[in-house]
Parts: C-alpha cells; structure tokens; sequence
C-alpha cells in the first residue's frame, strides 16, 4: 500500500467543522522558512571561519556536527517541552532560543574565539530541533487528514526558498565584507550585523506567533495520542527503522555537499571562483531542491514513492560519482544538480518510515527526527577524508550514501505483505 497515490485537495482546505485554517498555516509556514535560512548560512560559516582560523577541513566540520548534533540530544527535551507546554507555545519558545543563539555571535566575533562561535551554534540548533518537533506535526493536524501530506510538502516548499536565498544574501554580508579586512578580530566581526539582524527577526516572529490565535488540534493535543500500544515497539517496523538510517544519510549526504562547495568552487581545476562568487552558485544547489519538491508533488500522484524515491538516489549518485570524475564546468554544474534530485528524498523517506505506525506514529517521528544527526557526522567523516585525499575524492562518502537509499527506495520501505 502507497499512501501518496491518491490525490491531494488544497493545502488549506477548511476543516469538517468549517473552520479555515489558512491564516494559521501561512503564519506556521514563515517558520519553515526562518529555520531553512538559517540552517544554510552555515555553509557560508564554514569557508569564512575557516579561513579566520585557519582551519583544516576536519576542524571546520565541527560547525556542523555541532549544529545537527543538536538535533539528537534535543530531540527528547523538545517533546517534553512540548507535553509540558504545548505547540503553540513551543513554536514560540523555538523561535526565542534560536533568537538566542544567533546573540551570541556578537561576543563569538569579538573575542574571536571559535568553541564559542560552535556553542552559539548549538544554541540556535536546539531552538531549531524545538521548532522542528512542533512544528511539522502541527502543520500536519492543520486541517483533514487526507490533504495533510499537501500541507507539508507547501511549508517544506518555503523552507527550500529560504535555504535558497540564505546564501546569497550570506556571501554578499559576510563573505564580502571579510574579503575587504586584513586582521583576523575585522574579519571575524563580519558575521555581527547580519547575525544581530537574524536575532531581531526572530524575536520579532516569537512575539508574533506567540500573539497570534492558533487553533488547538486536538489530534496531537490529546496526551492520549502518543500512547504505546502494548507488545509493540518501533522497533518491530522494518520500514521505520531502514528509513531512519535512510534519514541519517541523506542528511549526512545532503549537507555535506552544501558545506564544501564553496571550498569546491574556489578549486583552480573545478571554478577558480572567489569564495564570493561561489556562494552565489550554492543558492542554485539549494534552489534545486525548491523547484524539485513542487515537481515532485505533482510526480508522485502518478508514481509510487518509493520507485521516485529510487531513482532519485541514483540520479544523485551518478551526478556526484561524475562530478569527482570530471573537472571545470562540468564537476561544477552535476554537483549543483543532485540538489534537484534531493528535492523529495526527506519528505518520501519519511512519509514511508511512518506508514501503518498507527498509534505509534509519534515515537516513529521521533526516530526520524533524532536520524537528523546524520547532518553531524557524515560531514566530519568528509572533512577528515578531504584532509588526507583531496576534497574531489571525499565526496565518494555521498555517493556511498545515496546508494543505500537506492536501496531503501526499491527493497527496504516495503510493507510486509501481511501488516496491516
């Protein structure tokens, strides 16, 4: 059974009881967006601290294993938050600590001093995991079920536009002022404004969403509604456990591509870019996955999940495997395309990892949230691989990766015959 053959009314149908949940979704949507913008302005962190600090590929990587460690070790108090306070609230506590976090550049830069830089990270991360623990399920529950995966894939939509915006506008603020100072404290000091800027919107969407009437769901208000059922377990799902490694490494893929191509485009065999320059191309990366999902949604009324899935995957790992195998304009441009192809890949992967969970489809979200860690470590691994071979041959990783979710497309999302 594919539960996204059928298809899907619209994004902000009214609920049964004629409620219109519009006005609900469009503010819980800017949500989406803020946390995409934020989460890629650590691919413009990564060239500019390395260079601040004279860093190795290994060390830089620390900013995002840093940052999607967060997701792991949060996910857990985030949904007690949740149960403690609820969604509406949670949204908004999110939003603050994240305001937080980015705060706590300004001291970072002044000092400088990189474990800081790494502890703000952290700071923005856990608001972040916050958000991402509240907010999905409450955009889902946002009106009838049956149009709930439209709703999400519409707020994914906007979180692509702003990882599609986020580097561009990262490279203009920071990456061109740091090309135009020559002491380490100027240089650092350039993630100031533009990170006090972020600190101010953030509190200012806080305040707002906090202010703002949202409906109560009663569909994930109920604290009956993460009940276990007796003598299961996730444990015992196939799909669920094989996704949330699918989750891990496509995290872990996805965004340690994004990470090195600024690096990548600044090589002299693949672009001989400025690291202005090639920030700038980063937003094609990202703006892959925005167009890709709208299409994706369209595509996958035709075709089951799991084949589009597939072939996604090994699209990306062909354009990845070419890209390390070739040099110029050609490395340069399939490595910009696997964002494309990595448009439905979270989405699909989740979307099959919790089908026939009933009752326990909360804690199966869970897993797959906590698998978001992959962002942590994949890239580290890359960094070190890069150190010692070359940044060309590291990104042999992620190809490795996107074959296991080749894997998971075709063989390992398959219901057993007998679940019901």
């Amino acid at each position: 059974m594919n539960i996204q053959q059928s298809g899907q009314p619209s994004p902000a149908a009214p609920s049964a009881a004629g409620e219109n949940y519009g006005p609900a979704l469009a503010v819980i949507s800017s949500v989406f967006f803020m946390w995409g913008f934020v989460t890629v302005l650590n691919d413009i962190l990564v060239p500019h601290l390395k260079a601040v600090f004279d860093l190795n590929y290994t060390e830089i990587m620390l900013i995002q294993f840093t940052f999607f460690s967060a997701y792991f070790l949060m996910s857990l108090p985030a949904a007690k938050v949740i149960s403690r306070i609820g969604y509406h609230r949670s949204i908004a506590l999110g939003l603050g600590v994240m305001g937080i976090g980015a705060l706590l550049f300004v001291p970072a830069a002044s000092v400088p001093s990189y474990p800081i830089f790494l502890g703000a990270l952290f700071v923005v991360a856990s608001g972040m995991t916050l958000l991402q623990v509240s907010a999905n399920p409450y955009v889902a529950a946002l009106g009838p079920p049956e149009s709930a995966s439209s709703r999400l894939n519409l707020a994914q939509a906007l979180n692509s536009l702003g990882t599609t915006i986020g580097p561009y506008l990262g490279g203009l603020f920071i990456l061109s002022a740091a090309g135009d100072v020559k002491d380490r404290l100027a240089e650092a000091s350039t993630v100031k404004l533009p990170y006090i800027g972020i600190a101010i919107f953030l509190g200012l969407l806080a305040l707002a969403i906090s202010r703002f009437k949202l409906p109560t769901l009663a569909t994930i208000e109920d604290p009956t509604h993460h009940t276990k059922v007796e003598g299961d377990s996730v444990w015992h799902h196939r799909a669920l456990v094989l996704g949330a490694v699918a989750i891990f490494v496509y995290v872990g893929a996805e965004v340690a591509i994004g990470s090195f191509l600024v690096n990548y485009f600044m090589q002299p065999n693949i672009a001989a870019l400025t690291a202005k320059e090639a920030s700038k191309y980063v937003s094609f990366y990202w703006g892959g996955a925005m167009v890709g999902r709208f299409a994706g949604s369209a595509i996958l009324r035709y075709v089951k999940t799991g084949t589009l899935l597939g072939l996604c995957a090994l699209v990306s790992c062909g354009l990845v495997l070419t890209s390390l195998s070739t040099s110029g304009h050609v490395a340069m441009w399939t490595i910009i395309c696997v964002g494309l192809f990595n448009s439905i890949m979270f989405p699909s992967i989740f979307t099959l990892g919790i089908d026939r969970l009933g009752r326990l489809t909360g804690q199966g979200s869970g897993l797959l949230i906590a698998a978001i860690v992959g962002g942590a470590i994949i890239p580290l691994v890359e960094g070190a691989v890069a150190d010692r071979m070359g940044l060309q041959v590291a990104f042999l990783l992620p190809a490795a990766c996107y074959l296991y979710i080749v894997f998971y497309g075709f063989i390992g999302s398959r219901q057993p015959a007998t679940a019901g």
